[in-house]
């Protein structure tokens, strides 16, 4: 099994911010896999782009054009 990137106290409070009273365990190891794989997914997109302009620096520009394609 992979370790977690995300901590799932950071869930839990993405979740009580968004207005849950109360977050199962399960609800928040969820929400962390989920956002995991779209981080993944942008991640790669943005080193795509990166490396498409001739760079190794992944820049915010480029995050946030993957994002707009997610």
């Amino acid at each position: 099994m992979a370790r977690s990137i995300i901590p799932l106290a950071a869930m839990e409070k993405l979740l009580k911010k968004a207005g849950a009273p109360r977050v199962s365990e399960d609800a928040k190891a969820a929400l962390k896999d989920v956002l995991e794989d779209i981080g993944t997914k942008i991640g790669t997109k943005s080193l795509a782009y990166a490396q498409h302009s001739g760079r190794k620096t992944v820049k915010a520009a480029d995050v946030r054009l993957a994002e707009r394609e997610n």
